[in-house]
C-alpha cells in the first residue's frame, strides 16, 4: 500500500459508539471502514489494555519496548501502534484513530510471551499480562472478526453482499434464446413417480410445472427463484410467457441448472415411487427459502406426499 493511500482519512461504512464490541467485561468501539478494514478504536484500545497514551495520543506498551531484542514481536507491535488509522467519527468532527482489530490479539500474545520468558517483575507490568490473559479467553485471532461484524451489523451487509453476488452470477438481464434443456429422461421418471399415463410425456398435468419449480428452480441456489419469478413476465391468464431458464447466465446458471438435472435425475432412477425420491432430494438438496409460498399449492391428495 503507498503512503498516499495510508494517509487516506476513511469513512465508517458499518459501526456506531453505541455498539461496542464486547469481550468478556471489556467494551470497545469497533467500525468498519469504506476498505472492509476492521478496526478497534485507539480510546477503547488502550482502556481495554489499560494502557497510557504516548505522543499524539499513541500508545505505550507499558514499557515493555525494552524487551524488543528477546520478543520481536514486541518491536513489530510498536511501529503498528506508532501508525494508527485515521477516519471520520460517526458524528463528524476531528478526525479519529484506530487500529485494525487483530492487533488486540496480538498485542496480548506478545505480553504474554514475555511474562512466559519471565521477564515481568513489577505489580503493573503483571496486572498488564493478566488483562491480556483475560482478553485472550475471550476471543480468538478469527473470532474478532466475526465480533466486529456482529457488533457493528456488517455480517449482514456481507450476507445481503453475498446474496447479490449470486444473482449476479445466475440471473441475465437479457432474455436468452429458447434452447432444450430438460431431457426426456426427467419428465419420463416424474411420470413414472407421480404415477401419470406416460404414453406421450409431452401432454402433462398442470401440477408438473409446479413440481419442476419445486424440485428444480427452488433448489438452483438462495433468492435465484425469486429473482427468476419477478423477472419472468406473465401473459392476461398468469402463465409464464418465457421459460425460467432464459433468464439464467449461459456461463454459470445454466451450467449449474444442467448439474442440478442430471443429480435430480439420477436420485430419481434410484427411487421406487414419489415419497421416496422427495424425501432423499430434500436431505441432498433442500429447498432454498422454503417459507415462501411460491409453488406449493398442490391439491389435497399431493400435500402430503410434498411435505414428507
Amino acid at each position: 500500500m503507498s503512503k498516499e493511500l495510508e494517509r487516506k482519512t476513511l469513512k465508517i461504512i458499518c459501526g456506531t459508539p453505541d455498539n461496542p464490541v464486547k469481550i468478556g467485561s471489556v467494551d470497545i468501539e469497533c467500525y468498519v471502514l469504506e476498505n472492509e478494514m476492521r478496526v478497534l478504536s485507539q480510546r477503547g484500545l488502550l482502556r481495554a489494555l489499560g494502557m497510557s497514551e504516548g505522543g499524539h495520543g499513541a500508545p505505550r506498551l507499558g514499557g515493555l519496548s525494552k524487551f524488543n531484542e528477546e520478543i520481536p514481536e514486541l518491536r513489530l507491535l510498536s511501529a503498528r501502534l506508532a501508525s494508527p488509522v485515521e477516519f471520520q467519527p460517526y458524528r463528524g468532527g476531528r478526525t479519529a484513530f484506530g487500529y485494525e482489530a487483530t492487533i488486540l490479539a496480538d498485542i496480548c500474545e506478545a505480553v504474554l510471551a514475555v511474562r512466559k520468558a519471565n521477564l515481568l517483575k513489577t505489580k503493573f507490568h503483571m496486572r498488564f499480562a493478566d488483562q491480556c490473559e483475560m482478553l485472550m479467553r475471550g476471543f480468538a485471532r478469527v473470532g474478532i472478526i466475526a465480533l466486529v461484524d456482529q457488533a457493528t451489523g456488517y455480517d449482514k451487509v456481507m450476507t445481503k453482499r453475498y446474496y447479490e453476488e449470486i444473482l449476479q452470477r445466475f440471473i441475465t438481464p437479457d432474455l436468452q434464446k429458447w434452447t432444450k434443456t430438460f431431457p426426456d429422461d426427467f419428465y419420463s421418471e416424474l411420470f413414472r413417480l407421480r404415477q401419470w399415463n406416460s404414453v406421450n410425456i409431452r401432454k402433462r398435468p398442470g401440477i408438473a410445472g409446479k413440481i419442476t419449480v419445486d424440485i428444480i428452480y427452488g433448489r438452483l441456489a438462495p433468492n435465484v427463484l425469486t429473482a427468476l419469478m419477478e423477472k419472468t413476465e406473465r401473459d392476461d391468464k398468469g402463465r409464464l410467457k418465457t421459460k425460467l431458464f432464459q433468464h439464467l447466465t449461459p456461463e454459470h446458471g445454466h451450467p449449474k441448472l444442467r448439474e442440478h438435472l442430471l443429480s435430480v435425475i439420477t436420485l430419481m432412477n434410484a427411487s421406487p415411487n414419489w415419497r421416496v425420491f422427495y424425501s432423499l432430494l430434500n436431505r441432498a438438496r433442500p429447498l432454498y427459502n422454503a417459507t415462501l409460498p411460491l409453488m406449493l399449492e398442490y391439491p389435497d391428495d399431493d400435500i402430503h406426499l410434498l411435505s414428507k
